[in-house]
């Protein structure tokens, strides 16, 4: 039988964080049907893709503080909601791409090249959405268990995609960089925790003491 906090985590926890991650798609959807809402601005488009822009990088940090945080607070149960928090940070990424594509260059492929070649954090944060393709389609149970080892080496990729992501928000920032340090901050030290342990890790690995050898 399941344990009371799993019970909490499957039908209070998860379902209200699946309810908070869609917040930002509500805001969108209340604000085009025009319901009371906050406003989207002079310029609901570009306004949409921040909205689903910043939902996908916030949703991606917070997917590698689980980790970290179930470290330190030695809660394993907070592994159950990394899965979601991943697969809503790969949709918005997705809705971002795809609000780029149709309401703000109007499917115009050739104004889409242009900005290419113009503007190349486009190309970052599109190799970023490529590469968190994979790690949305085998986020299932079963494709975990059909991959065994290699899954663990596919989703290795997340590191790479929050660095993407965080250069594609930095280079499109003209100004006022204080929003993108602060994330490249916050990457850093997630990036580095990680890096501490592995190395305490093999340090506490390679002070054990060894068997006594045999005659």
């Amino acid at each position: 039988m399941a344990s009371s906090i799993e019970r909490r985590y499957r039908y209070a926890y998860k379902p209200l964080l699946f309810l908070a991650c869609l917040v930002p798609l509500a805001w969108v959807v209340g604000g085009v049907l025009g319901l009371p809402v906050p406003t989207l601005g002079a310029d609901p488009v570009r306004k949409v893709l921040g909205i689903f822009g910043h939902s996908a990088l916030n949703l991606l940090l917070i997917t590698l503080s689980v980790s970290p945080l179930r470290q330190i607070t030695g809660n394993a149960h907070l592994l159950r909601l990394r899965r979601m928090l991943g697969v809503f940070a790969f949709s918005y990424a997705l809705l971002h791409f795809l609000t780029y594509i149709g309401p703000f260059q109007g499917f115009s492929w050739s104004a889409i090249v242009k900005d290419l070649v113009k503007r190349p954090y486009i190309t970052v944060g599109f190799s970023a959405l490529l590469l968190l393709t994979p790690l949305a389609i085998t986020s299932t149970n079963a494709m975990m268990r059909r991959l065994k080892r290699r899954w663990q080496s596919l989703h290795r990729l997340i590191y790479l995609i929050a660095i993407l992501g965080v250069w594609h928000y930095w280079w499109q920032v003209k100004k006022d960089i204080r929003e993108p340090l602060l994330y490249a901050a916050i990457l850093a030290a997630l990036l580095g925790w990680r890096l501490w342990r592995r190395q305490r890790q093999a340090t506490s690995r390679s002070a054990l003491p060894t068997a006594p050898e045999t005659a």
